[in-house]
């Protein structure tokens, strides 16, 4: 049995959209913050995202000059995992990829106390599984935070088969200091967001491929007829039409059930490059004022 662990230093792993939200609340909330990434460039990126998240804050009076100083001040930032050894609970954040994952945890676990908490953001990856590749399976979990991270109150946790009861107790105590719920999901692919959320995507686009309705059409029968705060390809952009496909094909090598396929438009966008917001084109094109449809 793990002994209970009082975190206080977080180490995250991966800067991008994830990993530099995550890192945000975890500053904010007055953690200690190791912030890795391959890329420097990545890590001025992340650092500088912030900094502007919370001078808005400031700016509507949310947040004191101080509390943003202090915030940027608990994040440091490193291309490579040396001070790591201080971190408590340490968050992968990377690509949707299981085999980035994986190598992640091989070239990081030399780098852990024997009692820190591993734990990653996935998705939809069986936690089981990528609990299997490191050397602490009984002191990995699944926290998958929702995007954005600073907005979004939900982080979905996910026991492996070995995951012990101090491990989720730390982490779940860490979601409320945070500020944010929890829920608790069986470790099956894309757990309970996902497997909802994006297979309703994804048949949005089969609504699209089979010109049942155009983009317009879809996104805007969804939010006034569902009450949606945002169209299903609209949000499909908003989250990465490769990340939506990585999820659609965890999901359907997981349950080999056809109700899974891709769809094959959407696979055609990826292949395309036409990945939604992050490169400025999906559904949607949004390299002018206002997002006008590509299809």
């Amino acid at each position: 049995m793990t002994n209970a662990v009082n975190v206080q230093n977080i180490g995250i792993v991966g800067a991008g959209q994830m990993g530099s939200g995550i890192a945000q609340v975890c500053a904010q909330c007055g953690y200690s913050v190791s912030l890795a990434d391959i890329s420097q460039d990545v890590l001025d990126k992340a650092v500088t995202g912030i900094g502007g998240r919370l001078q808005r804050l400031v700016e509507k009076e949310r947040l004191t000059q101080d509390a943003l100083d202090a915030a940027v001040g608990n994040i440091t930032t490193k291309t490579d995992y040396a001070g790591f050894g201080d971190c408590d609970l340490v968050i992968e954040a990377a690509t949707e990829n299981e085999e980035i994952k994986k190598s992640i945890f091989e070239n990081l676990i030399p780098a852990l106390r024997d009692d820190a908490i591993l734990a990653t953001n996935t998705s939809s990856i069986s936690i089981t599984r990528l609990a299997a590749a490191t050397d602490r399976p009984e002191r990995f979990i699944g926290m998958h935070f929702m995007n954005p991270v600073p907005v979004m109150k939900l982080v979905e946790l996910s026991k492996g088969i070995a995951t012990d009861e101090a491990t989720y107790s730390a982490v779940n105590t860490v979601v409320g200091k945070l500020g944010k719920t929890s829920i608790t999901s069986e470790d099956f692919p894309a757990f309970i967001v996902n497997r909802i959320l994006v297979p309703m995507m994804n048949e949005a686009i089969y609504v699209l491929q089979e010109g049942i309705g155009g983009v317009t059409d879809i996104d805007g029968a969804m939010k006034l007829g569902a009450n949606q705060p945002m169209g299903p390809l609209e949000l499909a952009d908003f989250v990465g039409l490769d990340t939506c496909l990585a999820i659609m094909q965890v999901l359907y090598d997981g349950f080999a059930d056809s109700k899974y396929r891709p769809c094959p438009l959407l696979v055609k966008y990826v292949e395309a490059g036409w990945l939604g917001r992050k490169t400025g084109r999906g559904f949607y094109d949004y390299s002018g004022d206002k997002p006008v449809p590509t299809r």
